[in-house]
């Protein structure tokens, strides 16, 4: 069973969005293989013109990409960037760029500086 972590909680907050309108021209599906150690966890995202579904099937995609999941809970939170992490080969796509490109749109970016970073759930004071 999958732990909470910030790339968890980005993939179930996107199944509740319904509509995207940064992926409204985008269309295709996108499997996220998220591996940490032995355990490989997957997200599959079907897009159709900005409607997003959200399900952990481990079925075929246009997209794949596999990333560690500490990786993926630094994008997912924001400290990481997608596309740089993949331009240093430390997370693995395939298929569909333009589908992966766009996708990466979604995530946060970095923190502002200027306020307080969010305190993890859970953390107390």
């Amino acid at each position: 069973m999958a732990t909470s972590d910030a790339a968890t909680e980005f993939f179930e907050s996107l199944a509740t969005r319904g509509h995207e309108p940064l992926l409204g021209n985008a269309t295709g599906t996108l499997r996220i293989e998220v591996v940490d150690g032995e355990i490989l966890e997957h997200w599959h995202i079907t897009v159709h013109k900005g409607s997003i579904k959200v399900s952990r099937r481990n079925v075929k995609a246009s997209a794949v990409v596999r990333v560690p999941r500490a990786l993926c809970a630094d994008i997912a939170s924001g400290r990481e960037n997608a596309m740089a992490a993949m331009l240093r080969g430390e997370l693995v796509p395939e298929g569909d760029l333009r589908l992966i490109i766009l996708f990466q749109r979604l995530f946060p970016g970095p923190p502002n500086p200027s306020r307080p970073a969010p305190r993890p759930a859970g953390s107390g004071r």
